[in-house]
């Protein structure tokens, strides 16, 4: 079964109502989703145009069921092509992002670069450059997203460290969920490239576990869900590795 063909299938995992994430295929980045009684706020947005699509109806159908109409708000959590580069399908989302993020995404030429690099067909990447779209409302320290009731989002830009510009989601309940772009990876080690802060990334992850605190759930940019102690020992290892440098 394609990932995107149900929204109650195995693409959804949920963890708190309303809460819930997509495990994209191919490069296995998260696409997370927090649904209120009157928005919804979709955290990262795919690879490519055609992926924005299809997360896009797949969103939508989990939204019908709640009754909300559409997403509402889009937080994008860095600037790497898996992650921004299916935007465009968003039409008429309020798009969010770590301050200087928007400046970032002006480079389109080295996203573009990056993503045929790591396997993107060169027309998707041409065209999901040509239509990226850049955040406009820029977050200094923390912005709350109201979603209608006493569902809302925390977005707290806690970086630099796996870039210069990270943006993590906080949100609210029992449990509290954080998604962590990919300041936190669980399928493999983090990546550490050109615009990376590796000597500040180990203080984002204190600041991402003072956000979130012991009992959350931690969802990473790629692979399965973890708690504090996996955060903390990244940490660790981040700090030693830096360090010997």
């Amino acid at each position: 079964m394609n990932a995107y063909e149900t929204a109650r299938g195995p693409g959804w995992e949920w963890f708190a109502p309303g809460v819930g994430r997509l495990r994209l295929p191919r490069w296995d980045a998260t696409a997370g989703l927090v649904v209120g009684p009157s928005g919804a706020l979709l955290v990262d947005a795919g690879a490519s145009l055609r992926e924005g699509a299809l997360l896009r109806r797949s969103a939508e159908r989990v939204l019908r069921e709640r009754g909300v109409r559409r997403v509402t708000h889009l937080a994008l959590t860095h600037a790497h092509f898996d992650h921004v580069f299916g935007a465009a399908a968003f039409a008429g989302a309020e798009v969010h992002g770590a301050v200087g993020l928007d400046a970032v995404l002006t480079h389109t030429d080295t996203l573009e670069a990056d993503a045929v690099r790591h396997g993107l067909s060169p027309r998707e990447a041409g065209e999901a450059a040509d239509a990226l779209v850049v955040p406009r409302h820029a977050v200094s320290g923390e912005a709350v997203v109201e979603l209608g009731g006493v569902h809302r989002a925390v977005l707290a830009n806690l970086g630099p460290g796996h870039t210069g510009h990270d943006l993590v989601v906080l949100v609210p309940g029992t449990p509290d969920v954080v998604f962590c772009g990919d300041l936190v990876e669980e399928s493999g080690e983090p990546q550490a490239g050109a615009d990376a802060v590796p000597a500040r990334w180990p203080e984002a992850l204190e600041r991402l576990l003072a956000l979130g605190g012991p009992d959350a759930v931690y969802v990473p940019g790629h692979g399965a869900a973890v708690g504090a102690a996996f955060v903390r020992a990244q940490r660790d290892e981040l700090a030693r590795r830096f360090a010997l440098s």
